[in-house]
């Protein structure tokens, strides 16, 4: 076992688990249940994941062949591109019912073939199967549809790991699992660029086949996830007897102690200003990442003095180090338990290196260096973030968390839409920009503000 599993893997016992230790295996036999849960699950997860927010994000390589061939302008393209999250957002909060009352592995198949089916579908624009539909039309039909097709999957997955791991033990699983945000759009860009620029295939443009090639995959997956995902441990023939009766062990305990708490209704959280400022910090975050993740491969492609290449490169760079400044923020804030900080410091430097990458407009390589600061802490807040809603509300709070990751990803839709209209009217990206870095700056600030309590306790009083 390598050094990094072994500190996954010896999390310490959460000492507010008042369980009977008798019925306990011995201590490896704990490190090697979490050990074998991961393996199986996570890199499989990370993976579909990746896919899926690859297959959000490659309009933002492909749109630079659908400007000539469809007229559309950037505000066009940007208002399409938000217009995802409005699909997305209709059914989050079914979708973890779904998965609670039904089945994780079969709802998650369900989402992989239909949103593959419906990218797939993208690559058809203008052809006569959507009949007489304006071409603008057709591109917001399909974009809301795959957010509708896709909305279940991260709350799904995110409900399915707390049927594997224990309260302790879901940070990091999670964080590991959202590292795949940045790992799809580090590798997705490259790789919808060389389909631009190389497939020209049956004689499609090539920017159809970046959206047939990218949507059948998920197809596939879909039918592997059948096979492959377990709903529940009591269903999991891989692991070994002695195992599955610690982990059932503790999941049950886990379950007794959410009993005893008093339950955290969403109206209730509602009546605190904590729950309104991470809500309105989680729409000014988004609004401004999912901005850059649509626009930043078309503010490289300005750089013309650079080989396509470079700009490739310098497109997909910032999410590599996306993906290092998650984790290393997620391991830093788990040691020092300052959770406030560890969310407002990599926002407000989000915000700061996007400011400074204005300016450096004229310096080709300090603004891709800039671009390669923002991308790192620009998602680096996440797994600090993602923690406060549990200590704000409560352990009994899951349904109230998910409410607020729909409410603030309609920043979501904000962000690429308000872009689009300032490139499309100013005739830059200066502007849209420097409003960006605002809206970090501003999300930063309010950030600090946050102040942990657990609001079950004062519901309950």
């Amino acid at each position: 076992m390598t050094i990094v599993e072994q500190r996954f893997f010896n999390a310490p016992e959460n000492r507010n688990h008042q369980v009977n230790t008798s019925i306990h295996p011995a201590r490896d036999v704990a490190i090697r249940t979490r050990a074998r849960v991961t393996r199986r699950l996570v890199p499989y997860l990370m993976f579909i994941y990746a896919l899926a927010y690859l297959d959000r994000a490659n309009i933002s390589v492909a749109k630079l062949g659908m400007r000539a061939d469809l007229g559309f302008n950037d505000a066009i393209i940007g208002f399409g591109a938000g217009v995802f999250f409005l699909g997305y957002l209709l059914l989050n909060i079914p979708a973890t019912l779904i998965v609670e009352r039904w089945s994780a592995r079969k709802l998650i198949a369900q989402i992989m073939i239909t949103w593959g089916l419906v990218a797939s579908a993208m690559g058809f624009l203008g052809f006569p199967l959507f009949g007489s539909l304006r071409l603008t039309t057709q591109f917001y039909l399909l974009r809301l549809l795959l957010g509708v097709a896709e909305a279940g999957l991260f709350p799904g997955v995110i409900i399915y790991l707390s049927h594997w791991y224990r309260p302790e033990d879901r940070p990091r699983a999670k964080g590991y699992f959202m590292v795949s945000q940045s790992i799809a759009v580090a590798t997705g860009v490259p790789l919808s660029r060389w389909i631009l620029d190389n497939i020209h295939w049956a004689s499609l443009a090539s920017w159809r086949w970046i959206f047939l090639l990218e949507g059948i995959l998920p197809v596939f997956m879909g039918i592997v996830t059948l096979a492959y995902l377990t709903d529940r441990p009591a269903q999991a023939n891989w692991l070994p007897a002695d195992e599955k009766q610690w982990l059932l062990a503790q999941l049950k305990a886990d379950e007794a102690l959410k009993i005893s708490h008093h339950r955290v209704s969403i109206l209730d959280a509602l009546r605190y200003p904590q729950t309104f400022l991470l809500t309105i910090t989680l729409f000014l975050v988004v609004t401004g990442n999912q901005a850059l993740i649509f626009f930043l491969p078309s503010i490289t492609d300005t750089m013309k003095s650079m080989p396509i290449a470079i700009r490739t490169l310098a497109a997909a760079l910032p999410y590599a180090f996306s993906a290092l400044g998650i984790l290393l923020n997620g391991i830093w804030a788990q040691r020092t338990g300052k959770l406030t900080a560890h969310t407002a410091l990599p926002i407000l430097a989000t915000g700061t290196s996007l400011a400074l990458a204005v300016l450096a407009r004229n310096h080709v390589w300090l603004m891709t260096g800039l671009f390669c600061l923002t991308g790192f802490t620009a998602q680096a807040y996440m797994p600090a973030f993602w923690t406060l809603p549990t200590k704000l509300l409560g352990k009994s709070a899951a349904a109230t968390a998910v409410g607020l990751i729909c409410l603030g990803n309609l920043g979501g839709v904000a962000g690429p839409w308000l872009f689009g209209y300032l490139r499309t009217t100013t005739g830059n990206y200066d502007t849209g920009l420097w409003v960006m870095a605002g809206f970090m700056l501003l999300a930063g600030a309010l950030a600090t503000q946050i102040r942990v309590n657990d609001l079950s306790k004062e519901v309950a009083q």
